[in-house]
This record gives C-alpha cells, sequence and structure tokens, in this order.
C-alpha cells in the first residue's frame, strides 16, 4: 500500500519565499509576453479608429497626450522591452551560452538591468 508523503508543507506562503533571481527573470518573461497579448488589442484598436477618417486620427492624436494613454504605451514598450531581452538570453541558452547555474543568475540580472535602465529611460523621454 503506498502511503503518502507526511513532509509535506500545511500553510504554503508564497510570499514568503525567497525565490532565486533566475525565476523571479523566468516569472516576469511569462508576465511580459501576458501583457504584450492583451495591450496589443488595445493598439489595434487605436490603429483602427486611427484610420476610420481624418477627425478621427486627429481626435486620436490629442487623446494621446493623456496620461493613462502614455502609461499604456510605457507599460507596452517596457514589457516589449524586457520580452526582447529575455528572449534573446534564452535563445542563446538554448545555443548552448550561459546554461551553467552561475552563467544564468548573471544573465537573469544582466537582463533584469538593461530592461529597467532602458525603461526608464523611455519614460523620461516621453515625459520630456
Amino acid at each position: 500500500m503506498l502511503s503518502m508523503n507526511t513532509k509535506r508543507p500545511v500553510n504554503l506562503d508564497m510570499l514568503s519565499i525567497k525565490l532565486p533571481l533566475t525565476a523571479i527573470a523566468s516569472i516576469l518573461h511569462r508576465i511580459s509576453g501576458f501583457i504584450l497579448v492583451f495591450i496589443i488589442g488595445f493598439f489595434l484598436y487605436l490603429l483602427d479608429c486611427s484610420l476610420q477618417s481624418e477627425s478621427t486620427f486627429t481626435l486620436l492624436v490629442k487623446q494621446l497626450n493623456q496620461g493613462w494613454i502614455q502609461s499604456m504605451i510605457w507599460l507596452f514598450l517596457s514589457a516589449f522591452i524586457y520580452h526582447f531581452c529575455a528572449g534573446i538570453k534564452h535563445l542563446l541558452m538554448d545555443m548552448g551560452y550561459g546554461e551553467s547555474k552561475t552563467s544564468g543568475r548573471i544573465a537573469a540580472g544582466f537582463c533584469l538591468l538593461i530592461s529597467v535602465v532602458i525603461s526608464i529611460l523611455l519614460g523620461v523621454w516621453m515625459v520630456c
């Protein structure tokens, strides 16, 4: 007769678990892909509105200066930047570069750092 493992966690608090940097990078890669899928629908709607007539295009250009639309654009571009960097990291790992634990941690940190720096610079550029 098979017995159950009695040493299972009873109350697993996900917020108390310290995830490694590689796991955080992987989770963020999935989240950025999820964000890209849903925001692309919003931008396709904006494209459709802009192509209806000259007056809707002019109205859309005026509305693009609103804070919430600029925030959506920044969120989309930041998710795209991170997803692109993490995708390059995954492609390099698929080719055999950086497969060790240490190099994976370094690549994940580099990917996060580059993405944050570019996203901040993008935000400053959009505000100015």
